[in-house]
């Protein structure tokens, strides 16, 4: 999905820029599928949960990556179908690879983050995602008119390519108002083995460091803009071939770097990426400490869901954790206001706003 400056694929022909835009997805479940479908305007009222009562700092309060046994009975219904990677169509023109490639490496240099000690608030529903996030009016218009309940917004990170001059702490606290959850999305540095050219890319070298200092600005961006403690940030992370090996470990060390400082801060942490690469070597890599909390993956399937076409291990990100980028470049008119938007289906952690 990620809307930053230098494109891998040419997928999203918005005139706006040159840069890949990448979206977001949105967790559907169960029998409510058909009924959230992106184009119908007869669908459910989606809902969000609110954050759980306060726990003791340190203790994790989402299931282990590969731990399906404590998943809501709701989401653990994504256990009954799941597809294989290589069924994921790659994004056009992208270095993606296909996700048979070798595991990244573990990095083990560092203790695991101890989690947020309050459990995230999560939606489940539809969720819309846009380069630049749009005019008040706009959102006010969509909400209740349009199957969406969510938006996602790019709040940071070298390699964001649209200007955001909506995206303020009074644009947030104005839409949190009106009812819409938000998913705050950070374009991070990229991979060393993609092709294209980026502001900010990984280097094996700098990895961990760099997580740990764009990590720390994804927290002060989030919490600039009225995100707090308790919010989940998505790392934005474009397709790479992960049969590179060294690169894919470069990314791994970055992300669990990242993972690290956003949890130390209180924040949780998510990551997006492309079922056919970047989300792969998450999934290839369960059982590594310091992994995202929630998994948002690129699949161009139509699919409303996380459960079908959830393309990894049935037992990874139960509970609440997934979320489907599952069409793009969708140009949509509600309430007399049209936006191109990036469809997903979402059942995952949200921000948390005031």
């Amino acid at each position: 999905m990620s809307h930053r400056r230098a494109r891998t694929s040419p997928r999203r022909p918005r005139g706006r820029r040159a840069v890949l835009l990448s979206a977001a997805t949105v967790l559907v479940i169960g029998s409510g599928v058909a009924a959230l479908a992106a184009t119908s305007k007869d669908h459910p009222a989606p809902h969000a949960a609110e954050p759980a009562a306060s726990t003791p700092t340190g203790t994790d309060t989402m299931p282990a990556p590969g731990d399906s046994a404590s998943a809501s009975p709701s989401a653990s219904a994504s256990a009954s179908g799941s597809a294989s990677p290589s069924a994921s169509p790659a994004p056009s023109g992208s270095a993606a690879a296909s996700a048979s490639g070798s595991a990244p490496a573990p990095t083990r240099n560092a203790a695991p983050a101890a989690k947020p000690g309050t459990a995230p608030a999560t939606f489940t529903g539809l969720a819309f995602d846009t380069c630049t996030a749009p005019a008040l009016a706009t959102m006010t218009a969509w909400h209740g008119t349009s199957p969406y309940g969510a938006a996602a917004v790019y709040i940071g990170g070298k390699n964001r390519g649209c200007a955001q001059p909506q995206l303020t702490a009074g644009w947030v606290s104005s839409v949190n108002s009106i009812g819409w959850k938000l998913v705050p999305l950070y374009v991070g540095a990229q991979p060393p083995c993609q092709t294209g050219s980026s502001p900010e890319k990984i280097t094996a070298d700098t990895a961990t460091t760099l997580g740990t200092s764009d990590g720390n600005d994804a927290v002060a961006k989030a919490a600039a803009l009225g995100m707090r403690a308790g919010s989940t940030l998505y790392l934005d992370i474009e397709a790479y071939n992960t049969a590179d090996t060294g690169c894919a470990d470069a990314v791994l060390a970055y992300t669990q770097s990242w993972n690290r400082a956003v949890h130390n801060s209180g924040y949780w942490a998510g990551f997006y990426g492309f079922a056919s690469s970047s989300a792969a070597g998450i999934a290839q890599a369960a059982g590594a400490p310091d992994l995202p909390d929630a998994l948002w993956y690129a699949r161009y399937d139509g699919a409303a869901d996380t459960t079908g076409s959830f393309p990894f291990a049935a037992g990874l990100y139960t509970g609440h954790r997934r979320a489907h980028q599952y069409q793009v470049n969708q140009k949509e008119s509600y309430g007399g206001a049209a936006l191109t938007v990036d469809r997903n289906a979402w059942d995952a952690p949200v921000a948390v706003v005031g």
